[in-house]
C-alpha cells in the first residue's frame, strides 16, 4: 500500500507509533455480512449482545481481549488477508469501533501491521513493528460524550499505541472479538490461512456488568465464516469453561 501523512497521535511508555492512512487499495474491517443464524461472510468469533434478537444500545461501554500474532501461509494463499481484532458495534449496526492486527500475503509476501478503524472512517495503520507470534493486549472504551478510547499493546515487544476518537452515530449494542476478511470496494477480500488463532482474557462491559464472553447477564454468538453458498472458510472453537478462550480456524480462502 501507498502510505502518505504522518500523523502523531497520543504519548505512551515504551513506544510512540504514528498512524498512516492508505488512499490506494484501502481496505476496510466493515460489520458483519450475515449469511444466517450464527454465520457471516466476513467475520469469525464471539459477539456478546443484551439480546441477540434486540439488542440493546448503550448498553456497552467496554471490550478487551488478547490474541496470538498468527503466522500466515503465502505458499497456499499467495494473495490474502486477514484480520484479529476487538470492538464495539457491527454486529447489527452500521459501525465498528475497533483495534487489532492483520496478518496478510501478497504476492507471496507476508505482511504484519497494528491499525485501528472507526468504520465507515477509513482505518489507520500504525507504525508499530508487529510479528507472528507476537501477543497482543486491545481494548476499547467508550468514555462519554461521544467519544472512544482505542489501546492496542504488542505485550512481546513492550509497544503501545492509544487514541481517543469521537462517533456520535454509535450505537453501543455489541462487543466482538473477530477474525475478519477484511473488504475493499470490491468486496470481501480472499481469507489468508492463519492457520489457528487464540483468542484469550476476553471480557466486556454491559450495563456496568464487567464478565466474560459467556456471562448469564447477556446473550452470546459463536460466528463461523461462510462463503454465500455455506462453504466453511474459519470455524470458531467452543469457549473455554470460564468463557474467556476460544480459537479460530483457517479453512478455506
Amino acid at each position: 500500500m501507498k502510505k502518505f501523512t504522518l500523523i502523531l497521535m497520543s504519548l505512551l511508555v515504551f513506544l510512540v507509533p504514528i498512524a498512516v492512512s492508505s488512499s490506494e487499495n484501502q481496505i476496510t474491517y466493515a460489520p458483519r455480512i450475515h449469511v444466517k443464524e450464527g454465520t457471516s461472510t466476513n467475520w469469525a468469533g464471539y459477539a456478546v449482545l443484551t439480546n441477540l434478537a434486540a439488542p440493546q444500545k448503550g448498553a456497552v461501554t467496554d471490550v478487551k481481549g488478547s490474541w496470538v500474532v498468527p503466522f500466515v501461509d503465502c505458499v497456499s494463499t499467495p494473495s490474502a488477508y486477514s484480520s484479529f481484532w476487538v470492538g464495539i458495534d457491527g454486529y447489527s449496526s452500521n459501525t465498528v469501533e475497533q483495534t487489532g492486527t492483520d496478518s496478510d500475503c501478497s504476492s507471496g509476501t507476508a505482511r504484519y501491521y497494528a491499525w485501528y478503524e472507526m468504520y465507515p472512517k477509513f482505518p489507520f495503520n500504525l507504525k508499530m513493528k508487529i510479528s507472528p507470534g507476537d501477543v497482543m493486549s486491545a481494548e476499547v472504551a467508550y468514555i462519554g460524550n461521544g467519544k472512544f478510547r482505542l489501546v492496542i499493546t504488542d505485550t512481546t515487544t513492550g509497544a503501545i499505541f492509544s487514541t481517543t476518537q469521537t462517533s456520535k452515530n454509535a450505537a453501543k449494542s455489541s462487543a466482538e472479538w473477530i477474525a475478519e476478511a477484511p473488504s475493499s470496494s470490491g468486496g470481501v477480500l480472499p481469507l489468508a490461512n492463519f492457520g489457528t488463532a487464540s483468542f484469550n482474557s476476553a471480557y466486556a462491559t454491559l450495563n456496568g456488568v464487567t464478565a466474560s464472553i459467556n456471562s448469564p447477564n447477556w446473550q452470546n454468538d459463536a460466528i463461523n465464516m461462510t462463503t454465500q453458498s455455506g462453504i466453511l472458510k474459519a470455524q470458531t472453537s467452543v469457549l473455554s469453561p470460564d468463557g474467556t478462550n476460544f480459537s479460530v480456524s483457517w479453512q478455506h480462502s
